[in-house]
C-alpha cells in the first residue's frame, strides 16, 4: 500500500525497485492522489492504468480535480501540473479508466481510503457507500455529479440527505477529511498536524466509539500528520512532493500456515520541496 504519489514518477519507480515489486507476482495499492503537484503525472497514470489487477487504485481529491478539469467543470490553477495529462493522445482512455476507480477498498484485511471515514460508518457501510459512488461515476450522468461535487456542505452524515448532498458527504469524507467532532461534523480548513485541532474537533480516527475501530485502516492525504502507525491506523502520506518521502506498507506472510501478515514500511526520499500548507 503506497501513499500519495502526487505525480512523482521517479520516486514511485525507486520505491517499487526498493521493494522488488513484480507485476506478475505482487499487488500494489495506490491510496489516491496519483496526480498533480509533482512533475510526471502522465507516466504515473499510465502505470496504474496498464497494471491491470496488479495495480489497484483509490481516488483522491486531486484525481477528482483532474476529472473535473478535463470535463470543463473546473479550471486549471497556476499550481496544477496536469497539462501533460490533458494533452496526451491517450487522455480519453486514461480519464475513462480513472473515473471507474473506487473511493475505498477492503482487501487483504485492510480498509483503504484516501482521507478518512466518518464515525457513524461501519466497514460494510463504507463499502456500500463506495458502490453508490461508483454507480454514479460509471453511469451516463457522472458529469452532472462532478458539476455539483464541490462544496463543504453538508458537514455531517445524516438520514434523509438528497442524492447530491449524500454523494458530496461521501466524497468529502473519503477524499478530504482530517478533523471532525464526536458527531462526525467535518472541518476542512485545518491542514496542520494533530496539535492544530480546532476546539471540539479531533482527528477522525480518534473519535470515540468510531464504528470502524479495530479494523485496520490505511490512508493518505494528511502529509503534515507524520508517523501515525498503530495496530489499526496507518497513515501513508509522508510528504512525497512536499520534501518528504514516498512510503509503502508491505504486507508479507509470516511462516507457512500462519494467517497473520508482517507489515514493514519502506520509504524513498522525494526531492520536491513544496509547502503543503500553501495549497
Amino acid at each position: 500500500m503506497i501513499g500519495d504519489v502526487q505525480g512523482c514518477w521517479t520516486a514511485l519507480q525507486r520505491l517499487l525497485d526498493e521493494m522488488g515489486f513484480s507485476v506478475s507476482r505482487d499487488t500494489v495499492y495506490l491510496l489516491g492522489d496519483l496526480v498533480n503537484r509533482g512533475p510526471d503525472s502522465l507516466p504515473v497514470l499510465r502505470f496504474a492504468e496498464q497494471g491491470g489487477t496488479s495495480v489497484r487504485c483509490i481516488l483522491g481529491n486531486h484525481d477528482l480535480h483532474l476529472l473535473a478539469v478535463a470535463h470543463g467543470i473546473r479550471k486549471l490553477s497556476r499550481k496544477d501540473t496536469l497539462s501533460e495529462v490533458l494533452s496526451a493522445p491517450d487522455a480519453p482512455a486514461l480519464l475513462h479508466w480513472l473515473r471507474q476507480q473506487p473511493l475505498a477498498r477492503y482487501e487483504q484485511g485492510w480498509l483503504m481510503v484516501h482521507a478518512g471515514v466518518l464515525p457513524q460508518w461501519s466497514t460494510d457501510k463504507v463499502v456500500a457507500l463506495n458502490e453508490e459512488f461508483q454507480r454514479v461515476m460509471g453511469g451516463e450522468d457522472y458529469m452532472g455529479f462532478l458539476s455539483v461535487m464541490y462544496g463543504n456542505e453538508p458537514k455531517r452524515w445524516k438520514k434523509g440527505l438528497s442524492s447530491t448532498e449524500r454523494l458530496r458527504v461521501i466524497v468529502n469524507a473519503m477524499t478530504r477529511l482530517r478533523f471532525c467532532d464526536k458527531k462526525g461534523r467535518m472541518e476542512f480548513d485545518t491542514k496542520d498536524d494533530i496539535t492544530a485541532a480546532p476546539e471540539g474537533y479531533m482527528p477522525w480516527f480518534d473519535v470515540p466509539e468510531r464504528k470502524t475501530a479495530g479494523i485496520p485502516i490505511a490512508f493518505g492525504h494528511w502529509s503534515t500528520l507524520r508517523n501515525v502507525q498503530r495496530a489499526d491506523v496507518l497513515a501513508l502520506d509522508t510528504g512525497c512532493v512536499w520534501g518528504g518521502c514516498l512510503s509503502a506498507a508491505v504486507l508479507r506472510p509470516l511462516a507457512l500456515g500462519e494467517a497473520a501478515n508482517a507489515l514493514s514500511v519502506v520509504q524513498v526520499h522525494c526531492p520536491q520541496t513544496l509547502d503543503p500548507l500553501a495549497f
